[in-house]
């Protein structure tokens, strides 16, 4: 049996959950999951911008605080903080913790290729609108393919006590571990389909654990010291969801549900590199306080593609609010909507998409919120987006002038102007797994 705990969410997740986890009890591995599909794009534009970025800069300081803790307990950790630039932050590493051995894995980051693959025929259409990439070609900004768990196993065969990658499949980075640990094949689609599936359930961190749960989430204990998941797995493909003792939150087997049927798409097909796994499959089974076990998971034969994420510059937006307060907040918040609106008019100004929410009021629920009869104040938030920058400029100016020139009680404006910020929009594709070569390097 190893014990596999993931300390990190995303990129921004509690920086203390690592820590507490290599100091709150026995484990084996460690992993951090920090990449989102728009993470990718901003890591892009730092490395354009300094070739030594491109990664979680967070992760280095991190192993630096848990380098003896790694060293003296044999803990190994697997992350994908490298993002686009794998090798500058595993140099990262090394200069903050000179003592671990660390391995790279490369291959992910496709935008180099990308000219190359479409010159040979592939169309890289988007998996949603079908569109080929073509005709946003020179806006792309990245692209990288989600590879599986073997990779990061042949990584953890260099002896690394750090295995740094870019973008992967959220749950191979527990997988991993046990394909290394058990000796696991390709072909062990029953096997490979519980490690995902577990790996599954502790991608998000302490989403498995009581956090963000909606089942009597009142009563889950002590959100401030929430312990973040740990999977026991054995070499026959039993599972076990726990945390550490004497930490906040809960194991559960509504905690556990909730986190199975996170963007899972089909739950008899969800499809990863290494295998298709079929969640309808396993049983789940209260083992204990704070403890579930998984059995049963069946898998089918990995998919011939791999999923490719790529981020394009689509164009620019800004998002401005004010606050007005009662009496009368919501019928304050709403003429000013109005005059707004009736100023960009105007003034000319057409805007791909004009948006205005009620905070306070309707702004999460919308037409299903319940009636506010009169609420005590009400932020009003106004958004644009257009392909111009121009326009969105404009924008920025007739918000704060209400002010002075609107309704009355407006506050919540010591920040000024909103800012322009630019749209990165996402572009979902396939790829054959052949033309993604993958290669691990240890960096000395």
């Amino acid at each position: 049996m190893i014990r596999i705990a993931n300390g990190q969410g995303f990129w921004g997740d509690w920086l203390e959950a690592p820590v507490r986890l290599v100091n709150g009890g026995p484990l084996d591995y460690l992993t951090l999951d920090y990449l989102a599909e728009v993470t990718m794009s901003i890591l892009q534009k730092q490395r354009k911008a300094d070739p030594n970025l491109g990664y979680a800069r967070d992760f280095p300081p991190l192993v630096a605080r848990i380098a003896r803790q790694i060293r003296d307990q044999g803990i190994r950790l697997i992350a994908n903080a490298g993002g686009v630039n794998p090798i500058a932050c595993a140099r990262e590493v090394r200069r903050l913790a000179p003592g671990l051995r660390v391995a790279v894995v490369l291959g992910d980051d496709l935008m180099d290729h990308l000219d190359e693959l479409m010159a040979g025929g592939h169309e890289l259409r988007n998996i949603d609108t079908g569109e080929p990439l073509a005709g946003v070609r020179s806006a792309v900004q990245s692209a990288n393919a989600y590879i599986g768990a073997f990779p990061l196993a042949e990584a953890l065969r260099t002896g690394a006590n750090i295995v740094i990658t870019g973008r992967c499949a959220d749950a191979a980075l527990a997988l991993a571990p046990m394909i290394h640990e058990f000796g696991w094949t390709p072909n062990d689609w029953n096997l490979l389909a519980a490690g995902v599936i577990a790996g599954h359930v502790i991608e998000c961190g302490a989403q498995a654990t009581g956090g963000n749960c909606h089942a009597d989430w009142q009563s889950t204990p002590d959100f401030a010291h929430i312990g973040y998941p740990i999977i026991e797995a054995d070499s026959g493909g039993t599972m076990a969801i726990a945390k550490h003792e004497n930490t906040g939150g809960r194991v559960t087997l509504a905690t556990v549900k909730e986190q199975l049927v996170y963007e899972i798409g089909d739950p008899r097909r969800y499809m990863t590199p290494d295998v298709i796994a079929d969640f309808t499959s396993i049983q789940l089974q209260d083992d204990g306080p704070d403890r579930v076990r998984i059995t049963g998971a069946e898998g089918r034969p990995r998919p011939d593609t791999l999923k490719v994420s790529l981020s394009y510059h689509y164009g620019w937006k800004a998002t401005g609010t004010l606050v007005y307060s009662a009496p009368d907040a919501l019928a304050k918040a709403r003429v000013a909507d109005d005059v707004v609106r009736q100023r960009l008019a105007d003034l000319g100004l057409q805007f791909e998409k004009i948006h205005t929410e009620f905070f306070g009021v309707n702004a999460c629920h919308g037409h299903l919120a319940p009636r506010v009869a009169e609420p005590a104040e009400v932020q009003l938030r106004i958004g644009v987006r257009d392909r111009q920058k121009a326009p969105v400029e404009r924008f920025t100016r007739e918000l704060i002038p209400l002010v002075l020139s609107g309704p009355p009680t407006a506050t919540g404006y010591g920040e000024g102007r909103p800012p322009v910020r630019e749209i990165v929009a996402y572009w979902p594709t396939l790829v054959r797994r052949e033309m993604v070569r993958t290669r691990v390097e240890v960096v000395e």
